[in-house]
């Protein structure tokens, strides 16, 4: 783990206040709020050369629906996310944290699915979550975009069929989009240590790895542009907390602690808008995990330092 985080990390964040200042102080393009087109029933997306037709409510958005309404369109920091997370330069592969074995859950995921239909291909499972509303519109999505073939992580730029250029990709063998899964999951209300359930799997990291115990974890936890309501924070964070703890990274053997496996890492994109929510969000969040931002050289031009968007590396503390 050491190793993963040297490769992604610039050093621990250890002061609030510190690192607000570096990231607040620089210039930020704007990005208004960040929805990418909020007007259009439906978008199209190019990503690693290949097109994504995401269909939209707008309707819904402008709607007065009671718990909020952010998830019925796709946002602009979300191409650019899956992009990266794609990537086979990414240290989260080439330290094969990622791999063809691997369970990722992504928190508030919205009506695109563009994040799992680009990344669970070349995963064992991809589990989605968000509020009710969402699921209609997540699994049109699913459909509209299931006979799309899937390149295998190259260092295309994600942009609007507008913008889109041409770029060079190598398409490779990937699993249908029949391992994604859409489950309700509300932070203020629901548990989070039941979410693996909706898994039908046989097998185990447990038993792969001659335990013989259930690994009710997850190798990956995603969340992108999730926090920008204040109220939600503390929640939203529990939430990310209790899914980490779900696979403890060290067992008591002996009276000894040894390491298990690897604990599972939390990936926090969001744009920058506000300093006072930031600050409270990662003020909260170090109450739970130790916290690092993502390095400039590893996020590339879409997502580093003053392009409007942040990237944090989180690992639960022990209790």
């Amino acid at each position: 783990m050491d190793q993963l985080i040297n490769l992604l990390a610039n050093e621990e964040v250890i002061d609030v206040d510190e690192e607000s200042f570096l990231l607040f102080a620089q210039d930020i393009p704007s990005n208004n709020l960040g929805m990418l087109n909020p007007r259009a029933p439906s978008v199209e997306i190019s990503i690693n050369d290949h097109e994504y037709i995401i269909h939209q409510s707008p309707a819904l958005l402008s709607s007065h629906r009671a718990g909020g309404t952010t998830g019925a369109v796709l946002w602009k920091i979300t191409p650019l996310f899956a992009e990266w997370i794609t990537n086979p330069s990414n240290p989260l592969w080439t330290t094969a944290l990622l791999s063809q074995t691997s369970t990722v859950a992504e928190l508030g995921t919205g009506i695109s699915a563009l994040v799992a239909l680009v990344l669970a291909p070349s995963v064992r499972h991809y589990i989605a979550t968000d509020q009710e509303y969402v699921r209609k519109l997540f699994r049109t999505n699913l459909d509209a975009n299931a006979s799309v073939p899937v390149s295998s992580n190259n260092n295309s730029k994600a942009k609007s069929k507008s913008k889109a250029s041409k770029s060079k990709s190598k398409p490779t063998t990937a699993k249908p989009v029949t391992n994604i899964s859409f489950t309700t999951l509300d932070w203020e209300t629901d548990q989070a240590a039941s979410l693996k359930e909706c898994m039908d799997l046989d097998e185990t990291h447990g038993e792969e790895e001659g335990e013989g115990d259930e690994d009710k974890g997850f190798d990956l936890l995603l969340s992108c542009d999730c926090i920008y309501n204040e109220a939600l924070v503390a929640p939203f964070v529990r939430t990310c907390a209790e899914l980490c703890r779900l696979r403890p990274a060290y067992v008591a053997e002996s009276g000894e602690l040894r390491e298990r496996r690897r604990p599972t890492v939390c990936i926090i994109a969001q744009q920058q808008r506000s300093p006072d929510v930031f600050e409270t969000w990662l003020r909260e969040a170090m109450r739970e995990f130790r916290v690092w931002r993502l390095r400039d050289d590893v996020l590339g031009e879409g997502l580093r330092s003053g392009s409007g968007y942040l990237v944090h590396l989180l690992l639960v503390r022990d209790r």
